[in-house]
């Protein structure tokens, strides 16, 4: 319940104001000088409550008892329709004839405000792959450069457009999809040869490990979709296979192994420089791989995880 913020009794005072009059005797005008309220208004609430009992001290609603310019269920039922063959406010609005800010409450009411509440939500299709290099996701993050400590921290905004055009870095990604194991490296584009080069880098890190490739995902990026990149992976016998467009979802660990190095890493620590944040990197990434657990497999770190498997040795 909100109580308003001028209102000098809650349904516990109006009960207290009761209980003094009718149990413990007090005038209506002692009562009412005590509780802080007129005279009037303390004869108002001992009638209601005479009238309905405890229920009648809290209050009532405020929405009128009738309402006669209220829209018909007809003209909420064609509301509802014409928005559903995709037609703006303003164009239901003229062709019914009603002003607009009525047809705008009508379709908030009804949980059709927007466009896209008419499109049904996909349903959530969760996949584990049960080995070890069955599918590598790969994916890039585009990470401003650092030169010194920024105004977000310091508050100090002085020269801060002189340091404008410091330029990018880029985090490469590669994480495989049954254990969570992860390979990064920071590169300083995303062209097409240079994730070919980490993607190779990547491939034979795992395969150190005992992994080999199967699949790799990647997004629509144009160094993935590069004739380049598709012979690379065909020479080496993997297949390549694509997110659908504008739908992150599909390759969701890559994008959830790059909030949580940002949220752990990236963005963890005020850092002076790239090169102290590049530094910083390794660490955590070890970290990430040996002890940190993972609900999707187990708890467990990925390297805990691949040394449980029957005939895995790291």
């Amino acid at each position: 319940m909100n109580v308003h913020k001028n209102a000098r009794l809650t349904p516990q005072g109006r009960a207290l104001l009761v209980q003094r009059i009718e149990g413990e005797r007090w005038t209506v005008t002692k009562a009412a000088s005590a509780a802080g309220i007129s005279l009037r208004a303390a004869f108002r609430w001992l009638a209601r409550h005479r009238a309905g009992g405890e229920i009648a001290l809290l209050d009532r609603n405020s929405a009128p008892a009738r309402c006669p310019h209220r829209t018909d269920a007809n003209t909420i039922a064609q509301i509802e329709q014409l928005r559903r063959q995709r037609m703006t406010g303003s164009a239901i609005a003229q062709q019914l004839g009603l002003p607009r800010s009525t047809v705008g409450a009508i379709l908030r009411r009804l949980g059709l405000g927007k466009l896209s509440a008419l499109e049904p939500k996909p349903e959530l299709v969760r996949y584990q792959r049960d080995n070890p290099g069955e599918l590598i996701h790969l994916d890039i993050k585009k990470l401003g450069r650092i030169d010194g400590i920024g105004h977000r921290i310091t508050g100090d905004r002085k020269g801060q457009s002189n340091k404008r055009g410091t330029g990018w870095e880029y985090l490469h990604i590669a994480i495989d999809d049954a254990s969570r194991l992860a390979y990064t490296e920071i590169l300083p584009n995303e062209r097409k040869e240079t994730a070919i080069a980490f993607t190779r880098r990547a491939l034979a890190w795992f395969a150190r490990l005992g992994i080999t490739t199967e699949r790799v995902m990647t997004d629509n990026g144009s160094a993935y979709k590069s004739h380049a990149y598709r012979d690379m992976l065909a020479g080496l016998g993997i297949r390549h296979k694509r997110t659908r467009p504008y739908t992150p979802r599909t390759n969701g660990k890559a994008e959830r192994f790059i909030q949580t190095s940002l949220r752990e890493w990236a963005y963890a620590n005020p850092y002076q420089s790239s090169a102290e944040r590049t530094e910083a990197l390794q660490p955590w990434l070890t970290t990430y791989n040996t002890t940190r657990n993972h609900s999707g497999i187990g708890g467990q770190p990925p390297f805990k995880w691949l040394t449980n498997l029957p005939g895995f040795d790291i």
